[in-house]
């Protein structure tokens, strides 16, 4: 069981990991690097009329950045597939079917756990952008994973009313609470751009998860056919 997870999830975490980079270097990160010429003050916004070279600097290639970027990316993809395969060998354990088709739903669920959710009270941040103490957000977006995840589980799993309720109450309860925030907002950056960026990350995001989910269930069915065509010895 435990290699079959480990195969799994290497393989769709690295699939999906490499595809989720790809889609960032091409519509995330020109808008970061322009971000960044905004937090530097080579460009001002409401300020002297940009000049091509300088925002054609935002847009240059650092190979050394984009590597790590690719790296980094699929290690996060590759550790969330992990978990996704492991909740499914959970699942399967308990008597419930896994697909291909199904892998989607899978991929959806936990793009809402551990993005879409979080981005309602903390949405994408560019550089420069006010934010409320780091320790405090970490705390309410992994209260808000753990929340959103545990409530999606219990709609897909639980039985009765009672599960429905207490899913809604997990699912609602963070932004109940209330994602921290300063108490100014202000920033060198325009909001036309952290709002485009928060709109691509989020799209970037929902793609990779659900190729994560398709992927994750393709391997896992495979994997599970291959140990039972496996001839065991005495």
């Amino acid at each position: 069981m435990f290699s079959r997870i480990l195969v799994s999830g290497l393989f769709a975490g690295f699939a999906a990991g490499l595809i989720a980079a790809g889609l960032q270097l091409v519509f995330v990160q020109p808008i970061l690097l322009q971000a960044e010429l905004y937090e530097s003050g080579q460009i001002t916004h409401f300020g002297a009329a940009e000049t091509g070279a300088a925002v054609a600097a935002g847009g240059g290639i650092d190979l050394l950045r984009d590597g790590l970027s690719v790296l980094f990316t699929t290690l996060i993809y590759t550790g969330y597939a992990l978990v996704l395969v492991a909740a499914m060998a959970l699942a399967e354990d308990r008597g419930v079917g896994i697909t291909v088709r199904q892998g989607l739903l899978w991929g959806l669920a936990g793009f809402a756990s551990v993005q879409f959710a979080p981005a309602v009270g903390l949405p994408p941040e560019l550089p420069g952008s006010a934010a409320a103490e780091m320790g405090l957000r970490q705390a309410w977006w992994f209260g808000t994973v753990g929340a959103t995840a545990a409530g999606i589980a219990l709609i897909a799993f639980g039985k009765g009313w009672t599960a429905r309720a207490v899913a809604a109450v997990l699912i609602l309860a963070p932004h109940a609470i209330g994602a921290p925030h300063p108490e100014t907002f202000a920033g060198p950056v325009p909001p036309e751009l952290a709002g485009m960026f928060a709109g691509r990350a989020l799209g970037v995001g929902a793609v990779a998860w659900v190729l994560l989910g398709l992927f994750a269930a393709r391997f896992w069915i495979r994997e599970g056919e291959r140990a039972e065509d496996t001839p065991r010895t005495a």
